[in-house]
């Protein structure tokens, strides 16, 4: 792997925090933190903008991939709504993790817990060439749960 160099702004709210890392060395994505001043509760059935007090300017071509931390999910509930979330190259303005809580319990989250994680992904441009109908497959316009049910 060859590293990428993306240049990081600590916000204020941020600045004892440590910045985005990786727990093992072929971790896909870096923790991210919540920079919260004092303990958030998350209700069940909530949602919330949950500061990381971070700034990032990604080069062209990547984006920035906010994704749920699965001891999170798993144990409480607790995941990204819009996963994964996106991050432009473009965007300048603070990463923020919209946080749901779809557990039983209220989940308090706390200053400098890792709260979702972000991954680095290539971005592919496209484009359109409109054809009247578009080349044949198996599967066909078969819709949702179509897959894996032909000739069974």
């Amino acid at each position: 792997m060859t590293p990428v160099t993306v240049a990081i702004r600590r916000l204020p709210h941020a600045g004892d925090l440590p910045l985005p890392d990786y727990a093992t060395a072929d971790s896909a994505g870096l923790d991210l933190l919540a920079a919260v001043d004092k303990t958030q509760t998350l209700a069940p059935g909530a949602r919330m903008l949950v500061p990381t007090g971070l700034a990032i300017a990604l080069p062209g071509g990547l984006e920035a991939q906010v994704r749920p931390r699965s001891g999170l999910a798993l144990k409480h509930g607790v995941t990204v709504l819009n996963a994964p979330g996106t991050v432009d190259a473009d965007y300048r303005g603070e990463v923020g993790v919209i946080l749901a809580n779809l557990g039983a319990e209220p989940f308090a989250i706390t200053r400098g817990m890792r709260i979702a994680q972000m991954v680095i992904a290539p971005v592919t441009r496209i484009v359109w060439k409109v054809l009247d109908e578009l080349p044949a497959t198996v599967r066909g316009a078969g819709g949702f749960g179509s897959t894996g049910t032909q000739g069974r």
